[in-house]
């Protein structure tokens, strides 16, 4: 990809809902499939619990408020899938790849599978939510000036505009992972040309502003009127607050990594391997590898080729006396194409290709076919992992 000079490829990753499945597909509009989760159903029947004394005050509806409550809690959720569907669009028009879109309990995430090459690709992706939202909420102002206040349409419009004010100006705050952090985050990529300090800056500001959120109800409570703030605004602040904050830092966890990867090469963290036939005694393998001061024992058949692994842990497992009794390859795990890595791969192709093939180690192979050493999977996230902070 074409990046500015000095780019470190270390765009944040978007935070996923932890929920297994994905959800449920509701459509696939502009062909990129949309899931809601069941954390919605959560947040829809709280909306509508809370919207409906509005109704009633309002409309005087009885039983039936609590279902334009509901309705409305449903286009709320419209709006925000009509944000996600900007970014997700604008990312697409830059030739990003998106798996879905995923709506859950505080709100909605477009899955890009890649990141933006440019900083500006960067700002427009972001950037296009917030507007669609605010666009959204102007439109509807100029609705609910034309609409009776004191009818279902005119209730549900004046909610409507002010939710998308709110979900465009709250976006716009600058702090990861909101949209305002990536703003952030291509303002300072184009200004330094590294998305690495990019991402820093605006995961800090993420960081920063969970803080924030989670202390203004009690700010505003105590300063301005002397009083606790309901357990209702302590809740919701401290969730959003927390979310805020561990998303934040994930970004910035994963753009350590990701600054670690250029110099990540599974040459350098192979460890030495014995070569054994397959019916070599397991106490006899074991003694070469000790001997040798190797890690592995490898496998061969009579023509030298290379047919699998000992199993480390499963060798240990096996009680000392038994040992003498037992080849090599009966403790021993066959290698396939996907446990065979050239020695030459590294960077993000190699975290890729471990994230891909999940086995415990790999036979790493020159280009002639040669065996240059066995690389462990635990090795390589350790050479990767940022410090926990």
């Amino acid at each position: 990809m074409n990046q500015p000079d000095g780019a470190d490829n270390s765009r944040p990753e978007t935070p996923r809902p932890k929920e297994g499945g994905g959800g449920l597909r509701v459509g696939r509009p502009f062909g990129i499939p949309v899931h809601v989760t069941p954390s919605w159903a959560v947040i829809a029947i709280l909306l509508t619990l809370l919207y409906q004394p509005v109704v009633e005050d309002t409309l005087a509806l009885g039983a039936a408020s609590y279902l334009v409550a509901l309705v409305f809690a449903v286009l709320l959720y419209a709006s925000v899938l009509v944000h996600e569907l900007a970014h997700s669009v604008v990312a697409r028009h830059y030739g990003l790849p998106v798996r879905r879109i995923t709506l859950y309990m505080l709100g909605g995430v477009s899955e890009i599978e890649r990141e933006a090459e440019k900083p500006g690709q960067e700002f427009w992706i972001a950037f296009s939510g917030p507007l669609l939202s605010l666009v959204l909420a102007a439109a509807g102002f100029v609705g609910y000036l034309l609409a009776a206040p004191d009818t279902i349409v005119g209730v549900l419009v004046w909610q409507l505009w002010v939710a998308n004010l709110l979900v465009g100006v709250f976006n716009l705050l600058p702090g990861l992972p909101l949209d305002g952090g990536r703003i952030l985050r291509a303002g300072v990529w184009a200004l330094t040309r590294r998305s690495l300090t990019g991402t820093v800056a605006a995961a800090w500001a993420g960081r920063i502003l969970g803080a924030v959120v989670v202390a203004l109800p009690f700010v505003y409570s105590w300063v301005l009127w002397g009083t606790t703030p309901g357990v209702f605004a302590i809740v919701w602040s401290v969730l959003l607050g927390t979310f805020i904050w561990v998303n934040a830092s994930t970004a910035l966890r994963a753009a350590r990594v990701r600054a670690r990867l250029p110099e990540l090469a599974a040459r350098d963290l192979a460890r030495s391997t014995v070569t054994v036939a397959a019916d070599t005694p397991l106490a006899e393998a074991l003694r070469r590898r000790a001997e040798a001061d190797a890690h592995a024992v490898l496998v061969v058949d009579s023509a030298g080729t290379p047919t699998s692994l000992v199993d480390n842990a499963a060798a240990a497992a096996v009680p000392e006396e038994r040992r003498p009794w037992l080849s090599a390859a009966d403790t021993a795990r066959a290698l396939t194409p996907e446990t065979v890595l050239p020695a030459d791969i590294g960077g993000q192709r190699l975290l890729d290709t471990v994230n891909a093939r999940p086995v415990s180690q790999y036979l790493l192979v020159e280009p002639d076919g040669r065996a240059a050493g066995v690389l462990y999977a635990a090795d390589v996230r350790r050479a990767v992992q940022a410090p926990g902070r």
